[in-house]
């Protein structure tokens, strides 16, 4: 989770808070961030395998964007196709001169910092919001 305020269009990237342990800190530690930062949207990783299938990861993640969505309203929860973000990140990191000691959370940084560009230049193309929106059940 880093600091500081967002960039112009109220969408700043910030990792994974939810990845394995805490569910519900992890919701908390969500609704924080969308209090403190007042984003307009809230674009989250869909794990899919290369060929686009959906395995238990991406089930999780749903559940978890789903509880997170009611959790944030009116604030719209987005799913994006993370395929390959995990990747180039390491690849980047490493073409940079980033040892991979750094850990799995610096890899997640930087993955989703590709996920909110991806998504955004992905709206920018198609005028469209990125991804799927994730419905707001009570």
């Amino acid at each position: 989770m880093g600091g500081g305020a967002p960039p112009a269009g109220g969408r700043a990237p910030r990792g994974a808070p939810g990845r394995g342990g805490d569910v519900p800190a992890a919701h908390r530690r969500l609704r924080q961030i969308v209090e403190e930062y007042e984003p307009i949207e809230v674009v989250v990783g869909l794990p899919r395998s290369l060929s686009g299938r959906e395995g238990p990861a991406a089930t999780k993640v749903r559940a978890f964007a789903g509880e997170m969505a009611k959790g944030i309203a009116p604030v719209p929860v987005r799913l994006v196709d993370e395929r390959m973000t995990t990747v180039t990140a390491t690849q980047g990191l490493r073409a940079s001169g980033v040892k991979a000691k750094k850990g799995r959370s610096v890899i997640d940084q930087a993955a989703a910092v590709i996920i909110l560009q991806n998504a955004l230049e992905s709206e920018r193309v198609s005028g469209n919001p990125p991804g799927e929106g994730v419905e707001v059940v009570i």
